[in-house]
């Protein structure tokens, strides 16, 4: 495992170690949500880039790379709390996971289905994912218990190759919009106006989806619902809110500090990182 400097923000006497993971990028963008709202911690990310993209492995490799970060965050941070900030690997891994440290707050990451049926006024929502997670058997859960009684019209667009581009910093690039337009063009078409974005990368591209789409917009992402949750459980275990926080990066393979910088919206206070 590849480690960074420390990020440090302001100290604190009651500390939370709270272990977050993804495949890569995709989960800083929960680590920013969770940087606004939770004090009094220590936050380890791994981005696991030498097995990126999860959403194109099978269910038993994303278990396997799973299980063994966990593990890692146990026994070298003794983390308190664990986020899984990966759509793919919370449908995975998260039950094994809960078995496993029954003790551990464990958080995972799902599509947010039920908010997009309470923000839509067309009725039609479009959910971007990754291969595996719509495959998922949680996904399929969540549609069957909200999408199907709200009557909810659902245009679900598999992104091969979406999480490759943003890791390489290609956010911008005009084969990505190629890509995303294949991809919304038919949503536009059909009065979607309301996204899922499923995969915690795709707030990367945010941007691009929205000039793609032609219309007022709602982009459905759970980071901060993440953060919230979070919160809520640390405070009924003892944790008090107050004090320094400090981040912690690693990396398992190759990462862009650049596109890291951009993910958490850091500026000058990330320049020691080096990775």
């Amino acid at each position: 495992m590849k480690s960074s400097s420390i990020i440090h923000f302001p100290s604190s006497i009651q500390t939370l170690r709270v272990g977050v993971f993804d495949s890569g990028l995709g989960g800083l963008t929960v680590v920013r949500s969770i940087l606004n709202v939770l004090q009094g911690a220590s936050l380890f990310y791994i981005a696991d880039t030498k097995h990126a993209p999860y959403g194109e492995k099978s269910s038993e490799e994303i278990l396997r790379y799973s299980l063994q970060i966990t593990d890692y965050f146990i026994h070298v941070h003794q983390i308190d709390a664990l986020v899984i900030a990966c759509n793919t690997a919370t449908s995975a891994a998260v039950e094994s996971i809960r078995a496993r440290y029954p003790d551990l707050i464990v958080i995972g990451t799902e599509p947010g289905i039920k908010p997009a049926i309470t923000q839509t006024k067309s009725g039609k929502v479009g959910v971007l994912a990754t291969p595996a997670t719509l495959q998922g058997a949680k996904y399929q859960q969540l549609v069957d218990t909200h999408a199907k009684a709200a009557k909810i019209t659902l245009y679900e667009q598999a992104c091969p190759g979406l999480v490759s581009q943003i890791e390489e910093g290609k956010t911008e690039h005009p084969e990505t919009k190629k890509m995303l337009e294949q991809w919304l063009v038919p949503m536009r078409n059909a009065g979607v106006d309301t996204i899922v974005l499923g995969c915690t990368h795709y707030p990367l591209v945010s941007h691009l989806i929205e000039k793609i789409m032609e219309r007022r917009l709602t982009l459905i992402h759970t980071g901060d619902a993440i953060a919230k949750q979070l919160l809520r459980l640390a405070e009924t275990k003892g944790h008090r809110n107050k004090g320094d926080v400090t981040l912690s990066l690693y990396t398992t393979g190759s990462i862009d500090a650049d596109q890291v910088r951009a993910a958490l919206s850091l500026e000058s206070n990330f320049s020691s990182i080096t990775l």
